[in-house]
């Protein structure tokens, strides 16, 4: 199958498994702001599709999402996810392709930079849309919204995110790339 092909639909795949991962846990939205279901697919993407197609992903769900559901709210909450997925996406892709070897290790640094990268952009961005002033954004919104509420999606997406790479590189879905230096090539 043409690869261009192949990652279209997996990139369609990750965008339905985004629009109704949060039903899982949407019926308690304290649970569901916690665990973070749209993140999974759009990190996913990035490590599978390639970085465009993560960016690609992650922009959209959040903003596909609230017109067709109505959860989360557009303003200021869709538009400051979609800046923070699309972040994800495109950072988690570009690492993980970048490192010479892909294994687990790989995987993580690619996941940690990722979700910092994603939460510093969403902070960002709420700053952009709501200010700074007293009645704005402040750090202490940024803490809580990015890592002190969080928490729990952050464990999840550290041991989730990395246990289903592990079993498609073990089943040979997707097979850890092995590229090889410069200095290996000219010995062979």
């Amino acid at each position: 199958m043409n690869a261009k092909i192949k990652n279209i639909t997996l990139a369609a795949m990750f965008l339905a498994i985004g629009m109704v991962l949060p039903f899982l846990t949407g019926q308690i939205p304290q649970i569901g702001n916690m665990l973070l279901p749209m993140h999974i697919p759009v990190l996913l993407c990035g490590l599978i599709c390639g970085w465009q197609y993560g960016g690609i992903v992650g922009f959209i769900l959040p903003l596909l999402r609230s017109v067709t559901f109505g959860a989360p709210g557009f303003f200021p909450t869709a538009t400051a996810m979609a800046f923070e997925l699309m972040t994800y996406g495109l950072v988690i892709g570009l690492l993980y392709k970048v490192f010479r070897r892909q294994n687990v290790l790989s995987l993580y640094g690619s996941l940690i930079s990722a979700m910092l990268a994603g939460r510093a952009i969403w902070g960002l961005v709420q700053m952009i849309q709501l200010g700074v002033s007293g009645n704005g954004f402040t750090w202490q919104m940024f803490m809580a919204g990015a890592f002190l509420n969080a928490i729990p999606g952050i464990i999840v997406q550290l041991l989730l995110i990395p246990g289903i790479m592990v079993a498609l590189n073990r089943t040979g879905l997707i097979p850890y790339q092995k590229q090889q230096t410069a200095f290996s090539q000219s010995e062979s």
